[in-house]
């Protein structure tokens, strides 16, 4: 069976659509696994900070409890230094 010269032209013109389709398709999908990488690496340094964020907020909820406890010394302090100053002359010393 003879070929068919036209056919032969399409199938070849196919084909190389085809192949520049699938070229394309391969650098796009190289770029998108690229961009996932980085990605990747972005968010393992972001949940990195994230737990350093974490400590640092933690170490700043101590520090203030510390604050606030010496806060409520100081003033029982101030409460009961005013309390015993009620009804004393000012002179008396």
């Amino acid at each position: 069976m003879p070929e068919d010269p036209i056919a032969q032209s399409e199938v070849a013109a196919l084909t190389r659509r085809f192949e520049e389709v699938s070229e394309r398709t391969d650098r796009e999908f190289g770029i998108v696994k690229s961009d996932l990488t980085a990605l990747r690496l972005q968010v393992g340094n972001l949940d990195q900070k994230v737990g350093n964020l974490d400590e640092k907020v933690g170490e700043l909820a101590g520090a203030v409890r510390g604050l606030s406890e010496k806060m409520d010394r100081n003033q029982a302090q101030i409460v009961e230094l005013l309390t015993q100053l009620v009804g004393r002359h000012p002179d008396a010393g």
